[in-house]
């Protein structure tokens, strides 16, 4: 056996600004977070905002402090099938939970959950 049949491939190395970006990016993300709770004009559309602030914050540290963005696809697929499919169930129930909330349920109402 010879010793050159395996290969180090050599590795992308972040700098240390880019963590810094990164950081100041998600400070901002929060601060935005923060700010959206006390503000009383964005009570209606409160959540969304919130949840969307939320995702751009996990895809910032998915990417870089899980160092997704390096990865080979297959990688990225298989982190990124099971978030897909629990994104499709938090989407139903949070339409599920809309609907419950504007439709009354319950004996009263001719609506029986069992």
């Amino acid at each position: 056996m010879s010793d050159d049949t395996y290969i180090e491939k050599e590795q992308a190395h972040i700098s240390n600004s880019v963590y810094l970006i990164v950081g100041g990016f998600l400070v901002v993300l929060t601060a935005m977070e923060i700010t959206v709770a006390y503000v009383h004009a964005l009570r209606p559309v409160m959540v969304p905002i919130l949840v969307v602030l939320a995702i751009a914050k996990f895809a910032l540290i998915a990417m870089f402090f899980m160092h997704l963005r390096y990865e080979k696809w297959a990688v990225n697929t298989i982190f990124v099938f099971p978030l897909t499919i629990a994104l499709g169930v938090f989407l139903s129930l949070m339409g599920l939970f809309l609907y419950l909330s504007h439709h009354p349920v319950g004996p009263g109402y001719g609506i029986h959950y069992f």
